[in-house]
């Protein structure tokens, strides 16, 4: 099912965030190796909603399977992006995440 405009949006505001989980930042580096635990227990921990997972986990090594980001430059004329940056303003999004979502929907329309 393709997703709404505004869902979309939301989307690619959240990816372009960095990895974050319940307040802790991926980049931080923790000293040690994380505590080990067996998986019930780690499973137990996180159905009840516990912050205590965290030293189960090493949060420097998170990754998001499929979202790599690779960066590109491209150049736009001055009107363009004055255009996109109008756009951009009454979705309430940054430009980043316009082009994103005009991008993945017409890739998506493309594929289908």
């Amino acid at each position: 099912m393709a997703k709404s405009g505004q869902q979309r949006a939301q989307s690619v505001q959240e990816n372009a965030a960095s990895f974050q989980h319940a307040g802790h930042d991926a980049s931080k580096s923790i000293a040690t190796s994380p505590k080990t635990i067996d998986t019930e227990e780690f499973d137990r921990l996180f159905d009840e909603g516990s912050d205590d997972i965290d030293q189960y986990l090493d949060w420097s090594s998170a990754r998001r399977p499929g979202m790599e980001i690779k960066r590109v430059n491209v150049d736009f004329p001055v009107w363009m992006i004055a255009r996109l940056d109008e756009q951009a303003k009454r979705r309430g999004v940054a430009r980043q995440a316009l082009i994103k979502m005009w991008l993945a929907d017409r890739l998506d329309a493309i594929a289908s």
